[in-house]
């Protein structure tokens, strides 16, 4: 099973920007605190360069779009994900395997969880940010599909990451309103798709009828079950 969160509290609105970060840093922490407060669509340049402390210059120099900002944050959640593997997962099954990957991104996701949610009400309303978002998606999910040494190359490999990444967003529609520390909530919701979509995890054939089988899923519950908070998202 999944360890407990290593929960970080998130900055405050008012505080100074943390001198022990990298100008870098400091620009995806503003961003991912002013997603928190506000949609993805009303966070201009300005803000996060107000909020970060640095200067509009600065900031073109790091990044040339918001999206750009937030996919160097999911970058970054992967690499946390990446670096905490557990050796003693190697001799489980498939799905415990993946099992502890996601939630160790999930996990990981914690201290950003109001974020994710602003973020997925924004998919919902914008399309094209909806599929941009989906494509870092599957760009991640290939790489938690890897740590789990499940094949994630090829077109097999690509579809298996896009309807992971379609499960992953149904599991994220819990999480964004778990708010205890030991996500249990959110663990049987893992737990539960997982066992709907053991294909993912390579113990099946025919990963192709997963997708189809997700997507009729996720369009059919889409606003009967949870409202607006159900669209892919990257994190």
């Amino acid at each position: 099973m999944a360890r407990k969160p290593a929960r970080r509290p998130a900055k405050a609105a008012s505080e100074t920007p943390p001198t022990d970060l990298t100008e870098r840093q400091r620009i995806i922490r503003a961003f991912m605190d002013l997603l928190a407060e506000q949609s993805f669509e009303k966070i201009g340049f300005a803000d996060v360069a107000a909020r970060a402390g640095v200067s509009l210059a600065d900031l073109r120099g790091e990044f040339g779009s918001t999206l750009a900002i937030l996919a160097a944050h999911v970058k970054e959640i992967d690499r946390q994900v990446l670096a905490g593997g557990d050796s003693d997962m190697a001799e489980e099954p498939a799905r415990e395997r993946l099992f502890d990957v996601l939630m160790r991104r999930l996990e990981t996701m914690a201290p950003y969880r109001a974020a994710t949610r602003s973020l997925m009400r924004s998919a919902r309303r914008d399309p094209p940010l909806a599929l941009a978002l989906n494509g870092l998606a599957v760009r991640s999910q290939q790489w938690m599909l890897t740590a789990a040494d499940i094949t994630a190359s090829g077109p097999v490999g690509m579809v298996r990451a896009q309807g992971l990444a379609l499960l992953f967003a149904r599991v994220l529609r819990t999480f964004v309103h778990d708010e205890d520390e030991g996500l249990a909530r959110t663990m049987a919701a893992l737990d539960r798709e997982l066992g709907r979509g053991q294909r993912l995890a390579g113990m099946l054939d025919g990963p192709t009828a997963l997708l189809r089988c997700l997507s009729r899923r996720s369009r059919r519950d889409r606003d009967t079950e949870y409202g607006d908070d159900d669209e892919p998202i990257a994190a």
